[in-house]
């Protein structure tokens, strides 16, 4: 009854599952992996996170360029604060506000971004403290440059002269003078009237919504692969239906030649 699994049409059927089936599970199996990869890769962060707040700040120079093990660490940088921009559109504690972001020149001749603070509320110049004058020594975890879209950070244009939407080193260098380092620093504790922000992880170590786009990915991979063996199945229970139905005469009409009438056949004279 099964001789017909070795036809050509079932030939071709039998290989698409046989090749079908493990590719499923394979690409299941390694976007499982990869959320996995994301959750251990957060708790390493939050770990890092925690050990960095008790570490001893080390000198900026010491932790460049920034990457996934230096991110979120304590530098510390001296110089004289120089230009003063606003970062409107950032939250904290669940309220909207901004950052009051300062440059400090140091002595390698580029400058630092430094976040010095969150004040609630619109941008304002008026409301952001101006910063400590003299040379001043800055202490604070060390951050990477921020991608619009990220963290919250929008693609925002047309801002006001004095505001940036997102500071990295691609956006402030056609805003302030000087040559600027690929990194910014946000300060342990805020200068006096503001809040300190608190430093953000790296990106790619969170479970942000990619993690779980992994996770949903390798759902989809297995049911692929959990249909296409219902799908085998139910041709097979088709086929092994038919075969038996055409053993007793019970062919489908759509399978049977369409008999003619005697009486409507031409005759020859």
């Amino acid at each position: 009854m099964y001789r017909f699994l070795l036809t050509p049409r079932w030939w071709g059927i039998n290989v698409f599952v046989l090749l079908a089936i493990p590719f499923c599970v394979f690409m299941g199996s390694w976007q499982l992996s990869r959320f996995e990869g994301r959750v251990q890769e957060h708790r390493a962060s939050t770990a890092q996170a925690a050990s960095d707040e008790r570490e001893q700040a080390r000198p900026l120079a010491r932790m460049l360029p920034v990457d996934k093990n230096t991110s979120g660490r304590r530098v510390t940088a001296s110089g004289r604060y120089g230009r003063q921009l606003l970062v409107p559109g950032r939250e904290l504690d669940g309220r909207s506000g901004f950052y009051v972001l300062t440059l400090l020149r140091t002595d390698s001749g580029r400058a630092l971004p430094v976040v010095r603070g969150w004040l609630p509320g619109k941008a304002d110049p008026a409301k952001a403290p101006a910063p400590p004058a003299g040379v001043v020594t800055v202490t604070g975890a060390l951050q990477a440059s921020e991608t619009p879209g990220d963290n919250g950070v929008g693609a925002r244009g047309g801002l006001p002269a004095g505001q940036t939407g997102a500071i990295s080193s691609a956006s402030l260098v056609n805003l302030v003078p000087y040559r600027l380092y690929d990194a910014w620093v946000t300060l342990d504790r805020a200068d006096a009237g503001m809040k300190a922000v608190p430093a953000t992880a790296p990106d790619g170590t969170g479970l942000d919504l990619k993690a779980f786009q992994n996770l949903g990915y390798t759902g989809e991979w297995f049911v692929f692969a959990g249909f296409v063996v219902f799908m085998w199945f139910r041709l097979l229970r088709r086929e092994v239906e038919f075969q038996r139905d055409a053993a007793l005469g019970l062919v489908p009409e759509r399978h049977q030649e369409p008999e003619q009438d005697d009486a409507s056949t031409p005759t020859t004279v």
